[in-house]
């Protein structure tokens, strides 16, 4: 970064105090403005003079340009940018209002015109402030998605102590499609049609995804297969089947299922690894379906996939 010149300075000096009239909103625009190093704003006498204020400010920008030089440019930036001066737009005398704001327009006015030197510095700036913006949005959205997968962790592990089995049962349903839907699944709910009730779908990868789902005492027998493997039968070509058994499957219900099958499984211990972000959904999904894809069998425990 090119040195600040002493005309670009003596600018940001008339143009920080120009742009409002009361102490107030002068304090609260530099402490925003440079909340992100507070330590500038440390001994400033905020009951001086907006200009005296204004002056030690600057002085210490111009004492360590090599640290401050960015903070400097992103101040005159944001000062050039301002187009309405709402503080000054209060004042209610007309005249002076009237005054005030055109003082205000010429300071940034050359504020702006000066900073037109620094076009190459200020656009790496705003490359950099992108930058930052764009993690800080990924890191608040990756937390958001945390904490949401951890309150779907909570309420399957509130389920384990529901006695009441079909309020246990709508619960899971109600469970597994906000899993879906934080996932962009596009899940639909449980629907009936002349035949057959199906306990939910969902679309992942270009394909059509019916549920079942199973939290019974019992772990799923071949019987439940044979059912839910004539419903995946039944529906278009590119339809695919998931079992969902929070007590997992017997052994005659893997076997039947190791080959040819027309759906994938999962388990209690496959959906807590997933809540417990040891593995992410997606990913798991498309690992049993490639190895149902490569094997025939529909059973591939999560502990294989993160392991």
């Amino acid at each position: 970064m090119k040195q600040i010149s002493a005309a670009a300075y003596l600018a940001l000096r008339d143009a920080i105090p120009a742009i409002v009239w009361n102490k107030r909103p002068f304090e609260s625009f530099l402490r925003t403005a440079l909340r992100d190093h507070s330590e500038l704003l440390i001994g400033l006498n905020f009951t001086d003079t907006k200009r005296i204020v204004t002056d030690q400010l600057v002085d210490r920008l111009i004492a360590d340009e090599s640290r401050y030089g960015d903070v400097t440019l992103r101040l005159m930036l944001e000062l050039s940018s301002m187009t309405r001066f709402p503080n000054l737009e209060q004042l209610k005398d007309p005249e002076d209002r009237k005054l005030r704001i055109n003082e205000a327009e010429a300071a940034v006015g050359l504020l702006s015109y000066i900073i037109k030197d620094y076009a190459n510095d200020v656009a790496e700036i705003e490359k950099q402030r992108a930058a930052i913006q764009a993690q800080a949005a990924q890191s608040a959205a990756i937390r958001r998605f945390k904490d949401d997968l951890d309150s779907l962790k909570n309420r399957f592990l509130d389920l384990q102590s529901e006695t009441d089995v079909h309020a246990r049962g709508y619960a899971f349903e109600s469970l597994l499609a906000d899993l879906f839907l934080l996932y962009d699944f596009e899940p639909r709910v449980a629907y009936s049609i002349s035949i057959e009730q199906i306990d939910g779908s969902f679309t992942f990868d270009t394909d059509d995804y019916i549920i079942e789902v199973r939290w019974r005492a019992a772990p799923s027998d071949r019987g439940d297969g044979d059912i839910f493997a004539k419903k995946v039968e039944r529906k278009g070509k590119n339809a695919v089947g998931l079992f969902v058994s929070v007590n997992g499957f017997t052994e005659p219900f893997k076997q039947a299922f190791r080959e040819s099958t027309p759906f994938i499984s999962m388990d209690g211990a496959d959906l807590y690894t997933v809540l417990d972000s040891r593995v992410r959904l997606d990913d798991l999904i498309r690992a049993k379906k490639r190895h149902a894809n490569e094997t025939g069998s529909c059973y591939l425990p999560a502990s294989q996939v993160v392991g």
